[in-house]
């Protein structure tokens, strides 16, 4: 071998075994070894860089990235996952897809010894990717799982093993004629074994790239993988025991499986108090001390390379203990950031890169043996479908939506790329069946995510069929509103808001108030009922200034009143999903949004935050019901009595629904309400939008009788100038400020505003009065009315 092209001074086979799969090498080395180049000024002849450890390892991890990202770059417009291009560079790379003249430089960048630090390295960031996917998961889900969920999970796991072993015990005569070589299908057990299981890590990426992992598939789908995760691993750890220790003899197989089992039971015993130790001593709001993330880290390499002494796979250690984390903040969330962007998004795709060059899908000769082992594997795979469309059937859900969970739970993906090719490390499979399965991985995780899809849409719930808005509510019947909360400084905003709804007995109020707080540190979304007295895994304290100011709240408006808190963590494209959903379950007439930018004590913009403002715009677009946001730029520090409150109404559903919201003010007489109508100078009397117009006014107009605290006054404006000289000479007379939004309305009050807008959510009115030109202290309301599937 030539020297320039090894990190060793020279490397001579010695002796192959094939059927063990080890070649014996004599190999000679420098002394210390080069670890990095002296560069190519610093050498007489020019340094190679394959004779230095450290930079062929960094020339290696930069090619492998670079072809990864372009295969993603191609396969992503075609919808394939982010795995797919892992495992495609991993061909490439490997002997699967021959290059021709390239081979050479092939060998170059992979020499004789240079993968063993390669693979050292990128598999001690796969077992930290396993760790922090470990910590994320929510240990308690167990006891707050379904039966439905746990009846799919182990259904789909024991009896599609079972039936797969059934159907190869019937033919394995068959098997015999097929291939004389009957040994090569002696890997079917275990091939079988492995398609019962499904990877929660896995699932969970799957339904956070589509968007639905917090729709209730995506919940289901969640707990199911959980279940099926759990018991696939613990089967499969005292399944790796037997298979080892048997050979040794029947004492040293119990040995190993009592230590195992004692490892699997007092690691969560031990390591969970002690977790929620260090949770009780960090102060809330501080981050967790480096030296306890420190200690956590060393325990977890030294419970992984314990677990070698009873034959078990490094990976074990950091899965158990990583389940022993309490998820979520403080300490869950601390170890994801502090270890996911390197171990995950860098180490973990090189090594599956890495896996997957190993295998050559050449040797899967001949075709009969290929064909025979898809063929387990998709028997496997439909009995799992077949198992779990029944199931979801007999539970009256709804066939598309069980198909699509019959998807996701036969999806695969990283996890399984890298078992297979570790179970072929482990010489438990050969090189032919691995092949096999990498394919089936490519085919059933690229299927099930396209599928997927193209079957469920979670939005299609929230198609406004009913009304479900403030318009069509009876007269005295009670408001149902749902109220989104960000940040603390909105809590009294939100209570101010409610409070000028005027709760009383022939006007109750019922508010769902829910704090909303991006996933960090878990996998799976929580929604906790804080008047169930919901418990969640984490010892951390959710929401308890919201809980305590709405308790008073409906404490000073009893038998009128009554404030449901709820806290929702998921992630941030997908918040929208619970608030949608708990309008849609607690029959909502409006939902209030507060807006995204904070202003400060002297008018300027304190803080904007885009991730608020995507949210916004995503709950109106879904919203199964009203939507108002609400700008705040007055002070937060108290809360008014009474109220006196602006109505700017230019005519259409937005002004309408807002001008019924804004009539509820006024049933406390403490509130006085001016209602502005802003008609156009060219208007038309036989337009009906008008007419309805002028009915839905008749009651503010006296038409039935003068309200003592409303005042109704119309302004002829013949352009846009004249509008925004209106609201600017209105802008500090008013605590509070109701406007419809009127998106895409066109009109002579507004015309030309349209193209000046920033802040379209907001309408044109709204953006007036968002303004920086517009010095004004008062709250504004924006409202837009449900958008019913008939309209």
């Amino acid at each position: 071998m030539n020297s320039n092209q090894t990190i060793f001074s020279s490397a001579t086979l010695m002796l192959s075994i094939p059927l063990s799969r080890r070649e014996i090498y004599n190999v000679c080395m420098d002394q210390p070894m080069n670890i990095i180049s002296d560069g190519i000024w610093n050498h007489p002849n020019g340094s190679s860089p394959t004779q230095s450890a450290y930079t062929m390892l960094q020339i290696q991890m930069v090619t492998i990235f670079a072809v990864t990202q372009a295969f993603h770059f191609i396969l992503k417009k075609f919808g394939f996952p982010y795995f797919v291009s892992q495992v495609m560079a991993g061909f490439l790379l490997g002997p699967t897809i021959p290059t021709g003249p390239f081979e050479q430089y092939k060998k170059m960048l992979f020499p004789f010894g240079s993968a063993d630090i390669l693979n050292t390295v990128s598999a001690l960031g796969f077992s930290f990717f396993l760790f922090i996917t470990s910590v994320q998961m929510d240990l308690s889900l167990i006891t707050k799982t379904g039966k439905k969920a746990w009846v799919i999970a182990l259904s789909s796991y024991f009896v599609s093993i079972a039936i797969g072993f059934t159907v190869m015990s019937m033919v394995s005569s068959q098997l015999a004629q097929i291939n004389d070589d009957y040994d090569s299908f002696s890997s079917l057990p275990m091939v079988i074994v492995t398609q019962g299981g499904v990877s929660f890590a896995v699932v969970s990426t799957m339904l956070n790239d589509l968007g639905i992992l917090n729709s209730e598939l995506g919940r289901l789908a969640l707990s199911t993988a959980f279940v099926n995760d759990l018991t696939g691993g613990i089967a499969a750890g005292f399944g790796a025991d037997y298979v080892k220790s048997v050979q040794l003899g029947v004492p040293s197989l119990i040995t190993n499986v009592v230590v195992f089992f004692v490892y699997l039971i007092c690691i969560p015993l031990i390591g969970r108090p002690a977790m929620k130790w260090i949770v009780k001593n960090t102060p809330e709001g501080k981050p967790v001390s480096k030296i306890y993330i420190y200690s956590i880290i060393v325990s977890f390499l030294g419970l992984g390379f314990f677990a070698g002494y009873f034959n078990q796979p490094f990976l074990v250690g950091a899965i158990i203990l990583g389940l022993a984390v309490p998820e979520g903040p403080p300490l869950g969330s601390e170890l994801v950031s502090q270890l996911e962007l390197f171990s995950s998004w860098f180490l973990t795709s090189i090594f599956v890169t890495c896996c997957t060059m190993k295998v050559d899908l050449k040797a899967c000769v001949p075709l009969s043996f290929f064909v025979v082992v898809f063929l387990f594997i998709l028997l496997a795979q439909l009995i799992k479908i077949l198992l779990c469309m029944g199931i979801c059937g007999y539970c009256k859900m709804p066939f598309s939506d069980g198909f699509c969970l019959a998807l996701i739970l036969s999806t695969k993906g990283v996890v399984d790329v890298c078992s297979y090719v570790l179970m072929f490390d482990s010489m438990a499979q050969n090189k032919k069946v691995i092949g096999v399965l990498i394919v089936s991985v490519l085919v059933l995780g690229t299927t099930s995510k396209i599928g997927v899809k193209a079957l469920y849409d979670p939005s299609r719930k929230y198609a406004g069929y009913q009304k479900r808005n403030i318009m069509n509510l009876k007269q005295n019947h009670e408001l149902r509103i749902v109220a989104c909360i960000h940040k603390t400084y909105q809590v009294i905003h939100m209570k101010n808001v409610l409070q000028l709804c005027s709760p009383c007995p022939e006007n109750t109020l019922v508010a769902d108030i829910v704090h909303l707080m991006e996933l960090v540190g878990r996998s799976t979304p929580i929604f906790i009922a804080h008047r169930l007295q919901q418990k969640v895994g984490s010892s951390y304290n959710y929401s308890g200034e919201l809980i305590v100011t709405f308790d008073l709240f409906e404490r000073d408006y009893a038998g009128c009143a009554t404030a449901n808190t709820y806290t929702a963590i998921s992630p941030m494209a997908l918040m929208h999903e619970d608030v949608c959903h708990l309008a849609l379950d607690k029959n909502a007439a409006i939902i209030i949004l507060p807006f995204h930018v904070k202003w400060g004590g002297d008018g300027s913009i304190e803080l904007e935050d885009s991730n608020i403002r995507s949210f916004n715009s995503r709950v109106l677009e879904r919203a199964p019901c009203s939507i108002g946001i609400l700008l705040t730029r007055g002070s937060a520090g108290f809360s008014m009595a009474n109220y006196k409150v602006a109505m700017v109404f230019l005519g259409g559903p937005d002004d309408r629904e807002a001008l019924c919201l804004a009539r509820r003010f006024t049933k406390n007489l403490g509130n006085k309400l001016f209602v502005y109508r802003l008609v156009a100078y060219d208007r038309d009397m036989s337009n009906w939008e008008d007419m309805i117009d002028d009915e839905e006014l008749r009651e503010v107009r006296g038409a039935y009788g003068k309200l003592e605290n409303v005042t109704y006054e119309e302004r002829t404006i013949e352009d846009a100038s004249e509008t925004t000289v209106f609201l600017k000479d209105i802008a500090n007379k008013f605590d509070f400020i109701v406007v419809g939004r009127r998106y895409g309305m066109r009109s002579s009050q507004t015309y030309g505003l349209e193209n000046w807008t920033e802040y379209s959510e907001l309408g044109v009115i709204g953006d007036l009065l968002a303004s920086p030109d517009m010095e004004t202290r008062a709250s504004v309301l924006v409202i837009q009315q449900q958008s019913t599937a008939a309209s």
